[in-house]
């Protein structure tokens, strides 16, 4: 497969307006079937249809094909024709694999040193500041801001490296654009701003004019905050008139009615004498109906013999011969 170096954008964008296609020489236009040929005479395969010519100059053009290869979905062969002015003859001059605007590519290659990002660094990382950054300067360098400078001046006890002003104005505008400054939507709802706020605790040098650092561990606690910026939790905030749980009135537990229970062991106690007087009722009405029940048999039994006396006392005797 060919590779093309230089090829114009206008062949990776796969696009070219009607205007452009109009500004291709004739013969060159009309070379589709050399370009074509060139890339099977190379041993490129799935060359697809045909998409386009672009021009690149005045004795120069690109045809475009589509790229009928598994992997490659979007992407065009691009061979590049020329011809000399006056000439009749079609020259190939390079043919390439190129991305079209639909073709899926890796992203733009970024050097390890740029990929850092804020909070990238973790325990026990090194990261060491690139050679001539313009955020530091030497130590004995007068950076303007006065904390900075006259510690410096101190032999022996200066550091060899300090913010320089470029480096000052990158931190400041990088909080005042942060979450902490005074155009984030905690500032706008706040009731006042940092400035007066007892919690409030301005950094030295030349920053200390509008930045210093949050010591309310309810709120911003730590951060480097502008002094415009402001939270619900400043020192001066007051609760509303009414705040707080709703007032009841209290609970008069005399007007409940006590009443005395019997311990539970009493009270199963009362019921078993009740039990028994209920059992031997009823053993008394048993006995009763079975005295009843035996009398009156007794006599039917009387009776009945009575009657058959009677009976045999009326009959006339039988007479015998």
């Amino acid at each position: 497969m060919g590779s093309v170096s230089g090829v114009p954008s206008s062949v990776a964008s796969g696009s070219a307006s009607a205007s452009t296609e109009q500004l291709v020489q004739p013969l060159l236009a009309d070379a589709v079937d050399v370009a074509r040929a060139a890339l099977l005479d190379a041993g490129e395969t799935g060359v697809g249809a045909y998409l386009g010519v672009a021009a690149e100059d005045d004795c120069a053009a690109t045809h475009r094909f589509a790229a009928e290869l598994p992997g490659y979905r979007g992407w065009q062969w691009a061979v590049v024709v020329a011809a000399a002015p006056g000439s009749d003859r079609v020259t190939v001059s390079e043919l390439a694999l190129l991305p079209g605007p639909d073709a899926l590519v890796a992203p733009r290659w970024v050097p390890w040193n740029e990929r850092i990002r804020p909070g990238d660094l973790g325990p026990g990382d090194l990261l060491a500041p690139p050679a001539g950054d313009p955020r530091l300067v030497p130590g004995y360098v007068a950076t303007g801001d006065p904390e900075i400078d006259d510690t410096a001046l101190e032999i022996g006890f200066g550091r060899t490296q300090v913010m320089s002003l470029e480096g000052r104005v990158e931190a400041a505008q990088r909080w005042y654009d942060g979450d902490y400054g005074p155009d984030s939507e905690m500032a706008k709802a706040a009731p006042s701003t940092c400035r007066l706020c007892g919690f409030y605790l301005p950094l030295a040098g030349s920053l200390r004019a509008a930045f210093g650092v949050c010591g309310n561990e309810f709120a911003a606690d730590g951060h480097v905050v502008h002094s415009a910026y402001g939270c619900g939790a400043h020192s001066d905030t007051t609760l509303p008139t009414g705040a707080g749980s709703p007032v009841h009135e209290a609970y008069d537990d005399s007007a409940v009615e006590v009443v005395a229970l019997p311990p539970a062991g009493a009270s199963a106690e009362a019921h078993v004498p009740e039990a028994s007087a209920e059992t031997g009722s009823g053993s008394a009405e048993n006995t009763e109906s079975a005295e009843n029940t035996e009398s009156a048999e007794n006599t039917e039994s009387a009776e009945n013999a009575e009657s058959a006396d009677d009976t045999a006392a009326a009959a006339p005797p039988e007479q015998t011969d």
